[in-house]
C-alpha cells in the first residue's frame, strides 16, 4: 500500500490488452512524457510483463515503488 496521498500516481497506464514488446513500449513513451519524480501506475495481465517492466524500468533509473499481481508504480527517475 501507498504510505500517503503524495504517493499516488500521478497517470495511469492501462496494457491488460497488450502483448510484449508492447506493455514495454508503451511503458516507455508514457514514463517519458511525465516529469522527473512523478508517479506511474501501471495496470497488466500475465507472466512476461510482471517480470520484465520492473526489470526494464529499474534499468532505465526508474524506481518500482509497488509490485502487486497485475499492478505496478513506478516512479520516474
Amino acid at each position: 500500500m501507498l504510505k500517503s496521498m503524495s504517493d499516488q500516481p500521478d497517470q495511469q497506464l492501462d496494457i491488460r490488452s497488450e502483448t510484449c514488446p508492447m506493455t514495454f513500449v508503451r511503458t516507455r513513451l508514457k514514463l517519458d512524457r511525465m516529469a522527473k519524480g512523478e508517479l506511474l501506475e501501471v495496470l497488466y495481465a500475465g507472466e512476461e510483463p510482471a517480470r520484465n517492466l520492473p526489470k526494464t524500468a529499474t534499468e532505465q533509473g526508474h524506481a518500482v515503488i509497488l509490485h502487486e499481481e497485475g499492478r505496478l508504480i513506478i516512479r520516474k527517475g
